[in-house]
């Protein structure tokens, strides 16, 4: 006996979609929009740090002061981060579930046949792990400034050298850049023909797209460490 036969109630369809295979895609991949957003404005705010302290930390300074005087110091970046953290919640969950229903519905004979499709499946999952351990450890150490070895509240340039001055801040950093260029050349492909955007036309440029997506962010998020590694910041 189902839940709805027994409470008298049918779930809604909001909670309909969500428990079926096609709502959690669909949910990953708007999710996965979300995050890529963000993701381009903060490799384009990272990357202030090449024209100096002065307009990092003017641009940080700034960004606490976004809707004021309707919203109060800091609203929106917390109303940001709250948006955020929701997206990742629901994207890691979503996608757990459909790894989870993938790997109990998967006959055993297409082991084989499926060897390209797991090694995605694979690279997106440990990925996925690898973003999540660096995600706390970022905001542990860029946002709350808890291991930060300068921890200056409203400096963001001298936070940054800081943490990228220690090999081991470095070595996390690359290696959670590189599984993220990889996250996010499969994710944009599978968000596409999610959301129903791939056809025989558009496949080779959305392709395109991925990859270019993938290696732009890559480069742009390594620059930063690499810069203060080898000098060019400091």
């Amino acid at each position: 006996m189902t839940t709805a036969t027994r409470t008298g109630r049918h779930p809604s369809t909001l909670a309909t979609l969500w428990r079926s295979t096609v709502g959690k895609k669909a949910v990953m991949a708007v999710t996965g929009l979300v995050m890529l957003l963000y993701l381009v404005a903060h490799m384009l705010g990272n990357l202030k740090v090449f024209f100096g302290p002065d307009d990092i930390n003017g641009y940080a300074a700034w960004l606490r002061t976004i809707g004021q005087p309707f919203l109060g110091h800091e609203w929106f970046l917390w109303i940001a981060r709250l948006g955020l953290l929701a997206a990742v919640v629901l994207h890691g969950v979503s996608a757990y579930q459909l790894s989870r229903r993938d790997l109990a519905a998967r006959p055993s004979r297409y082991v084989h046949r499926r060897r390209r499709a797991d090694y995605a499946t694979r690279t997106m999952r440990w990925g996925g792990v690898i973003l999540g351990l660096f995600i706390v450890w970022h905001i542990l150490d860029l946002t709350t400034l808890t291991v930060n070895p300068v921890a200056e509240h409203g400096h963001v340039y001298q936070n940054v050298v800081g943490t990228f001055g220690r090999w081991y801040s470095d070595v996390f950093y690359i290696l959670a850049v590189v599984a993220l260029g990889f996250h996010i050349r499969h994710g944009f492909w599978s968000a596409a023909q999610t959301l129903g955007a791939n056809n025989a036309r558009r496949d080779r440029a959305l392709k395109l797209a991925a990859n270019g997506l993938a290696l732009l962010l890559t480069v742009g998020f390594l620059s930063v460490p690499v810069a203060v590694m080898t000098g060019v910041v400091k």
